[in-house]
């Protein structure tokens, strides 16, 4: 079976009602904390991707009882410190900075060693923004420069921190956290504004945090020690997954979409705000919380008109994920549209920065791009002709999905290759895409 995808017609407008997968960030946070209570916890719409998939395995191979089904997932933790293997374990986190990041925080108390290893993209990425944090609590690493394969020793004797996370990166913040739960005393941590996916999951199981909130970050204090409680969850969808269809949508003429049951957490957000400032129209309807996090389904329709932007760096983090398609959209826009402080977007599973701006010269859009910014002329009248071909992007899932919605969107004959990259967070993906009337061999 070829590796690829040919794309060589523009999508034609839809009316139609869309489910989307569980989110990422919501499952493997829940499998992890999970692990951690002496109960069983039980989860519906777990969403069964590589990344979450190598999470439960890693969970196994340190002694953790898990079934699994189509409907279902079911893990028995040991408690707090409770994992049981033999020295010298090997865990393999594939592609997924989630997992490597987050388990490293729950191995800062095992005595015994292990080696934590990747694929090739998640071997290139920055850990060393983890480690040092670590360190702190007595955890002693071993690495290339902070570069997987990682070696880990824990410790029986952690101390609490005090942690200031300047990045904006909701996976150090979290690394922290989980590390400080079987820590006796409070860790401090002042964290720029990100991802609050941890946070949440820990007020709800009422773990002792307490969270100050200031304008430009967050004094987080945990205090260690304490039980977790059986965590039952149903996974809400992930907003990062239907942001694919939410573009796709509002760059075809005369469309609409429904979407259900999506998490629309503040801090995963900023994309939805961004493209409301330029012009697309989407609304949220029946919001409710669930266990912390906010859900609501969305409306969205497609539009002609669609405004340049100076994005505020305030949207920066809570949309990381999503600018790639937010490139796209600025790519339709009648003006210049510019992006700054992004340098985070080169610390993803590919240097997405310098994707997304191929993408664009690829479709024939000028763009000036710096280390840590971007700049789009748009073209409202964009339409493709031309053949292109998407490959060596070290198997970005965002990369090959952001490439089909483009082809999808403003023509061209398109050869998109690695489509397994999307096994990683969104398996489905092309029979969405295909649920909505598009050709795709």
């Amino acid at each position: 079976m070829s590796n690829f995808v040919k794309i060589s017609n523009k999508i034609t407008k839809f009316n139609k009602k869309l489910s989307i997968d569980g989110d990422k960030s919501l499952s493997i946070r829940w499998a992890l904390l999970s692990s951690q209570s002496s109960k069983k916890s039980k989860a519906s719409n777990l969403l069964l991707s590589e990344d979450v998939m190598n999470t439960l395995k890693c969970l196994k191979k340190l002694g953790i009882k898990i079934k699994i089904s189509k409907n279902f997932c079911e893990i028995i933790g040991l408690g707090l410190n409770g994992f049981k293997y033999k020295d010298n374990l090997i865990l393999n986190a594939g592609n997924s900075g989630t997992l490597g990041r987050l388990i490293l925080g729950l191995l800062v108390h095992s005595k015994k060693k292990l080696l934590l290893k990747g694929d090739a993209s998640l071997s290139k990425r920055d850990f060393l923004r983890v480690i040092k944090p670590l360190e702190k609590f007595g955890a002693v690493f071993e690495s290339n420069y902070g570069k997987l394969p990682i070696k880990i020793q824990g410790t029986n004797n952690t101390k609490p921190v005090k942690y200031y996370e300047n990045k904006g990166s909701a996976q150090c913040k979290s690394a922290v956290m989980f590390a400080a739960l079987n820590t006796l005393g409070e860790t401090i941590i002042k964290a720029k504004k990100s991802r609050d996916h941890s946070e949440l999951l820990f007020k709800h199981l009422r773990l002792p945090i307490k969270i100050i909130k200031k304008k430009k970050h967050d004094i987080i204090k945990v205090k260690g020690k304490s039980k977790i409680p059986a965590l039952n969850y149903k996974i809400p969808s992930d907003i990062s997954s239907a942001a694919f269809f939410i573009v796709l949508t509002a760059l075809t003429k005369n469309s609409r979409l429904k979407i259900k049951n999506v998490n629309i957490n503040p801090s995963r957000m900023g994309m939805f705000y961004i493209l409301k400032l330029m012009g697309v129209r989407i609304t949220k309807l029946n919001i409710r919380n669930y266990k912390g996090e906010k859900i609501a389904d969305l409306i969205i329709k497609g539009t002609n008109k669609i405004k340049p932007i100076n994005c505020p760096i305030k949207f920066n983090s809570s949309a990381i994920d999503e600018f790639l398609l937010i490139f796209l959209v600025a790519a339709k826009a009648k003006g210049i549209s510019y992006f700054k402080n992004l340098s985070e977007l080169d610390q993803k599973e590919s240097p997405r920065l310098k994707w997304g701006s191929k993408i664009l010269n690829k479709i024939g859009i000028k763009n000036i791009i710096t280390e840590n910014s971007i700049k789009i002329f748009g073209n409202p009248d964009l339409n493709v002709s031309k053949k292109i071909i998407i490959k060596n992007f070290l198997k970005d899932h965002r990369v090959f999905m952001t490439s089909v919605i483009a082809a999808l969107s403003f023509g061209g004959k398109w050869q998109i290759f690695d489509k397994e990259s999307i096994n990683t967070s969104f398996p489905s993906f092309l029979k969405k895409v295909d649920y909505l009337g598009a050709k795709i061999d």
